[in-house]
């Protein structure tokens, strides 16, 4: 990650582009609205993201395209949140959206395209899986997520991320970041909601998008969707494009900002001399 400091650089992201409150359906909704003109895109982070964890993405696709980034509320689940946005994306004039969803993110936005086609105009999912069956057997799902003390799950996250904070590990900026949302920027019950959501989360329904509407972002090195959970998302989909990463974590958005806001530009159409797909380091399946 070179000498970047991730959390100031986001922080003055926030600072200039701070959360609108969304109320829908009683859910307390963050959103993000950059744009004014040219295709539409909606954001949807994982678990330890708020909208703004896109922020390299929205500052640099601002003048090409309306984006709209959002951060979970403190209730609700999987089919509830589906059902919010698609009001959130009524409410904005943003139909025909591409929807681009990762981890947690990314089963929501595969629910939402299932369940409002004619509102979705694409789909990307980004570092997630294709099902949840089981998660509920492995930490921290496998916790009484309403019952065990809010520390001790974060504590979980911060094990998680001990081995990148090492000064020379190459995402020791990313895990400052991360632990920064994991610490103060995402709320109890917020937290409570991202990992009980995805627990509690219903199977997903056939997509009827186009096939080349659908699109997949998966990172070689992802400690989180394991090669096999990537294969299934490949096979659940069979998308336009499966854009692969060699190393870059479970968050290239933030690690290869440049690489993920080319494959945003390719996705929707954008033209420029920006593409680097499939040139360079990274492959194209």
């Amino acid at each position: 990650m070179g000498e970047r400091n991730l959390t100031e650089e986001r922080d003055k992201f926030a600072a200039l582009h701070p959360e609108a409150r969304h109320v829908v359906h009683g859910r307390d909704w963050g959103v993000i609205r950059v744009g004014q003109s040219g295709p539409a895109l909606v954001l949807i982070p994982g678990t330890l993201g708020r909208a703004d964890i896109f922020w390299q993405q929205i500052a640099a696709l601002s003048g090409e395209a309306r984006i709209l980034a959002v951060s979970y509320p403190a209730s609700g689940g999987i089919s509830d949140w589906a059902a919010d946005l698609a009001q959130i994306i009524s409410d904005a004039e943003m139909q025909g959206a591409t929807i681009l969803g990762s981890s947690l993110g990314g089963y929501l936005a595969q629910y939402l395209t299932a369940t409002e086609p004619a509102l979705c105009g694409g789909l990307v999912a980004a570092n997630t899986l294709a099902s949840v069956r089981g998660i509920d057997q492995v930490p921290p799902y496998a916790l009484d997520l309403a019952t065990t003390p809010i520390d001790d799950l974060r504590a979980g996250f911060e094990a998680g991320l001990a081995s990148w904070q090492a000064p020379d590990h190459p995402y020791s900026d990313l895990a400052r970041l991360l632990l920064q949302e994991v610490r103060t920027r995402i709320p109890e019950g917020e937290l409570r909601a991202r990992l009980q959501a995805l627990k509690t989360a219903p199977e997903l329904p056939a997509q009827s998008l186009p096939r080349d509407r659908m699109f997949t972002v998966e990172s070689d090195d992802d400690h989180l969707i394991s090669p096999p959970m990537r294969s299934a998302l490949r096979a659940a989909l069979t998308p336009a494009r499966a854009y692969r990463f060699r190393a870059t974590s479970h968050f290239p958005y933030v690690t290869r900002p440049d690489a993920y806001t080319a494959l945003l530009r390719e996705v929707l159409g954008l033209t420029g001399d920006h593409a680097i797909w499939p040139a360079g380091e990274e492959s194209l399946s």
